[in-house]
């Protein structure tokens, strides 16, 4: 069996040094990003969506958002109304994954789910490629509140587009601490084929598994060491069809002062760009493959 890859760029919209990033690996063909998905509400997301207006040769979608993390850099919903449930004591989303789980009213949920979309289509974006979701925050891992994952496939069903959910789980993804899965493995297990039926039902794209770099010792310590451990990660992926994730972005005043880990994002903004990834990728006979290509090949 084949083996394919899907590089996405989340955060696209995020700040302008996420957005020059994205922008120069889309335009340059030696580059190995295949996808990116816009953060709607956030500051620079019309930038991103007129990107994405321009150019709709390259597969973009909505990095649905319900957190918003940054200590000194917050966003609120999108929705203009019945939006309680999705703001902390502060009126922005709610920093963490597990109080969305606990907090968020469903119905409300999937009103600013479709709001993000909408302000995305209004935005230029009009045929997005595919949905995400942006921490995990509507998978239902951190508390196992599985219906926010079910409506998300609904409303991912609704707009026709695929989603950001792999259709197996193999050890190495219950304990990637990137996709941070807090609940029991064996209930992971155990809804899973549940799961993977009802998306079947909806006719929801989906790729075969999802395996984002780690940030651990020793990739944290170099770039080099950093490459060297995504080098090896990329050749040792699955037959099927993987999706991993970065967080790609130029060095700019705002990324700075948003995050404390900022140089990261460069790193995988510098190794995206860098010719011998894509080659090294191929060499090892993965075929790098965007989500409009998922869309075709499950149909």
């Amino acid at each position: 069996m084949d083996r394919y890859l899907i590089i996405n760029a989340d955060d696209f919209g995020m700040c302008r040094g996420a957005n020059l990033a994205v922008a120069d690996l889309f335009k340059d063909p030696a580059s190995a990003l295949t996808s990116a998905t816009i953060m709607a509400p956030c500051a620079w997301a019309p930038e991103a969506c007129k990107f994405a207006a321009e150019n709709p040769q390259y597969a973009i979608g909505v990095h649905l958002t319900l957190t918003s993390e940054w200590s000194n850099y917050r966003w609120a919903p999108v929705n203009t109304s019945h939006t309680d449930s999705l703001r902390d004591e502060e009126g922005f989303m709610w920093h963490e994954s597990d109080q969305v789980e606990k907090n968020v009213d469903l119905e409300e949920a999937r009103a600013e789910i479709k709001a993000q979309i909408e302000r995305c289509r209004k935005l230029g974006l009009v045929t997005p490629s595919h949905l995400d979701n942006h921490m995990g925050s509507l998978y239902g891992i951190e508390t196992g509140r599985f219906e926010l994952l079910q409506m998300t496939l609904q409303t991912a069903a609704e707009y026709g587009l695929p989603f950001r959910f792999p259709a197996s789980f193999s050890d190495a993804q219950l304990s990637n601490t990137m996709l941070d899965i807090n609940i029991d493995k064996e209930m992971v297990h155990a809804l899973l084929g549940q799961l993977v039926g009802f998306i079947k039902q909806l006719g929801v794209a989906v790729p075969d598994h999802l395996i984002p770099n780690e940030w651990n010792e020793p990739q944290t310590e170099s770039y080099e060491k950093f490459r060297e451990y995504v080098y090896d990660l990329y050749a040792s992926m699955p037959e099927g069809i993987t999706e991993t994730y970065m967080h790609p972005s130029y060095e700019t005043d705002d990324l700075k002062g948003a995050s404390g880990c900022w140089e990261r994002r460069v790193w995988e903004y510098r190794l995206l760009k860098d010719p011998a990834t894509r080659q090294h990728i191929e060499a090892h006979g993965i075929k790098l493959i965007n989500y409009r290509d998922l869309a075709e090949m499950r149909k």
